[in-house]
């Protein structure tokens, strides 16, 4: 039998069972909501999410990520791990790294793979689903990925200094580049030099300078 969700009021209600939930969740929940040990030696997800097993209704929601987006797993979803609020357990299907630049794992993006049913994602902002056609291509900021089907994208520098070269601070202004056909989702963007990639959190500066 599926298991259901309902959004509503920016809460994901889910019904007993089993469930892969961003780590914290959930945030209320009737009867008992245990946290179950994730078996496997390489999880790459392991820090980001839990596997949770509810014996009645439990609300999940984040408020530094207060708009829910319901993705139906009609195909393989890949969705960024710390922007996962609530799946079904079975959805899962694997864990991956998607590098920003080849042959590094520095700012690389964890994605979960769900195969099946539905994954709830939590974001700091709106999102929009973008369709890609077979021969069209798709650039977007790191930090503004949620989700994707499809192939997997590559990593783009706009502009490589000097500087960049001689010390190792990282390269700057990475775009991930999607190839259709497919389907992306994304969200707003703070900005590369002011945000973590990983959550689409506002970094400390942000908070600092705007007071949020």
């Amino acid at each position: 039998m599926a298991l259901k969700v309902t959004i509503e009021g920016g809460f994901a209600e889910v019904e007993a069972g089993l469930w892969l939930m961003s780590c914290g969740q959930p945030a209320a929940f009737f009867g008992k909501a245990v946290r179950r040990r994730r078996r496997g030696w390489c999880m790459r997800d392991r820090s980001r999410l839990e596997l949770v097993e509810t014996t009645a209704a439990a609300k999940c929601a984040d408020s530094s990520r207060p708009f829910l987006t319901h993705i139906p797993c009609a195909a393989p979803i890949f969705a960024v791990s710390g922007k996962v609020l609530v799946a079904p357990a079975s959805a899962r299907k694997d864990a991956h790294l998607v590098k920003m630049v080849p042959m590094s794992a520095r700012n690389a993006l964890c994605v979960t793979e769900f195969g099946e049913e539905w994954v709830v994602m939590a974001t700091a902002g709106r999102t929009e689903r973008i369709a890609i056609t077979d021969d069209e291509t798709l650039s977007v900021k790191p930090e503004a990925v949620v989700a994707w089907t499809g192939k997997s994208p590559t990593g783009f520098c706009q502009k490589l200094s000097l500087w960049d070269i001689l010390l190792p601070r990282g390269a700057r202004n990475l775009l991930l580049t999607f190839y259709g056909p497919g389907i992306v989702w994304i969200e707003g963007s703070f900005g590369t030099q002011l945000s973590n990639c990983q959550t689409g959190k506002p970094s400390n500066f942000y908070r600092r300078a705007y007071g949020v």
